[in-house]
């Protein structure tokens, strides 16, 4: 049923009949490293490049998650996986042996967000019984994509987010008897562009559109920020969290310090580990989401959880030829059955 412009409640309820994480060493030593189904402590991976570790990634995010789901790939109607990598090319050679039909995703951090929102209206609709969704991100083959090759030696900004090598996968299905996390309603963003040209400030970019997300589907739904346990943003890390409190509190009259979570903030001990601002990448909050909420959804622990995936849409030659960078953020509320 149509709430408001790109906010759906779904009439029947698509479970999470599976999923699982899986993360690099750093990853491994934060605080949801002992989460992860696996962990791969040389961000070779065994591969020839780390683009094809990356694709080692999301086989073994989407290996636990069937495992988890106790399904094979023959029983599922099709998968939607991203990366930040140009062309998805993580995804396509994640799904080139595959056995089911396979659609590539991309919006940046947001792509996970984006496959749970796109997967659950899929099957909403009646078209689809069972699909999966993985995303992913490594930080070798992103600072060679975005920034310079590791062997250039450059430091980081003090105002940039590590990516996150790790990615996150689910198996969604039909609702059954056995309690299980679903999905009850969807949220499709808009992109919004305030002018920020630093591409080591996303977090800056994209806070606009987390909180332009937030309050059309409060909105929508009639709730205020209260009604839920945890709203989770992924990821604005730490300057981008701020700034999310920030405009709620001065345009929403909300107050989010309570209840707002930030998976870049969740993956590693910030305190300890030298990461930044906090966690980004596709694969941090699919990891975060995989690892620890849906875990505590399951058992009930959490109650009602709105997941908002934030991307920032540059690219790599975007801001060499002086453009801002546009941002986008996408939905999914998600309950738990018991």
């Amino acid at each position: 049923m149509r709430l408001a412009q790109g906010v759906v409640e779904l009439p029947a309820r698509p479970a999470i009949l599976g999923q699982a994480a899986v993360g690099g060493k750093t990853e491994s030593e934060g605080p949801l490293g002992q989460k992860f189904a696996e962990v791969f402590p040389h961000s070779e991976m065994d591969e020839t490049c780390w683009e094809m570790a990356e694709t080692r990634l999301q086989q073994a995010a989407l290996r636990h998650a069937m495992a988890a789901a106790g399904c094979e790939p023959a029983s599922l109607d099709l998968h939607l996986g991203g990366d930040l990598l140009n062309q998805c090319s993580a995804s396509n050679f994640t799904m080139r042996d595959s056995a089911w039909p396979f659609a590539g995703l991309y919006s940046a951090c947001a792509t996970f967000a984006q496959s749970l929102a796109m997967g659950a209206l899929m099957m909403a609709g009646g078209g689809l019984s069972r699909v999966s969704a993985c995303a992913s991100s490594h930080f070798c083959a992103a600072e060679k994509q975005f920034r310079y090759p590791l062997e250039y030696g450059g430091q980081p900004s003090p105002t940039a987010q590590r990516t996150a090598t790790a990615a996150g996968a689910v198996v969604l299905g039909a609702a059954d008897d056995t309690p299980r996390a679903g999905i009850s309603h969807v949220i499709f963003g808009r992109v919004t562009d305030l002018g920020v040209t630093d591409a080591n400030e996303m977090g800056a970019a994209m806070a606009p559109a987390a909180w332009d997300t937030i309050r059309r589907f409060l909105e929508a739904t009639h709730t205020a920020p209260q009604a839920y346990d945890c709203i989770l943003t992924g990821d604005l890390g730490g300057i981008g969290s701020a700034l999310l409190l920030e405009l709620a509190q001065t345009e929403g009259q909300m107050e989010l310090s309570g209840i707002h979570r930030d998976g870049g903030l969740l993956l590693y001990n910030a305190g300890a580990q030298d990461v930044g601002m906090g966690g980004s990448g596709a694969g941090c909050s699919a990891a975060v989401l995989c690892a620890d909420i849906l875990p505590r959804l399951h058992s009930g622990e959490l109650k009602n959880v709105l997941f908002i995936g934030t991307g920032a849409l540059l690219s790599a030659a975007s801001p060499l030829q002086g453009e801002s960078i546009p941002a986008v953020a996408h939905g999914v509320k998600l309950v738990s059955s018991r």
